[in-house]
């Protein structure tokens, strides 16, 4: 004998529970979002928020793209300049005398604490 306190044949969850046992669904209204790829995201509101309060933008969850309500003008994609190194940075901003310029008083900053570490060992 087993010492099980289960109703035979019955199951956990089993039944008619539908949406209607769980209680009254509030009514909502649908807003499609649309990105530059032709994606639509349909987003759900309560009636109750007013039209000032549902953003005109959301981030599509597609592409990641933003995505806008207007089907036919959806928000354009975003331009990415390509990475830049560091080297890339000071190149643009610094002319070819600064750049040594600035190496050399480096140099020499790292020269001094060099020697002043070999003078207290």
């Amino acid at each position: 004998m087993s010492g099980s306190n289960a109703i035979r044949g019955a199951r956990v969850g089993s039944g008619p529970m539908g949406e209607k046992d769980h209680g009254v669904r509030a009514d909502r209204k649908e807003i499609s979002y649309w990105d530059a790829l032709g994606n639509e995201t349909v987003r759900y509101f309560s009636a109750d928020v007013a039209e000032e309060e549902i953003p005109e933008q959301i981030d599509s969850p597609h592409s990641g793209l933003p995505a806008g309500r207007d089907r036919n003008n959806p928000p354009e994609l975003l331009k990415n300049e390509p990475y830049k190194t560091h080297l890339a940075y000071v190149k643009e901003r610094r002319t070819p005398e600064e750049a040594e310029e600035l190496l050399e008083e480096a140099l020499q900053k790292l020269r001094a604490r060099r020697g002043s570490a070999r003078s207290k060992a």
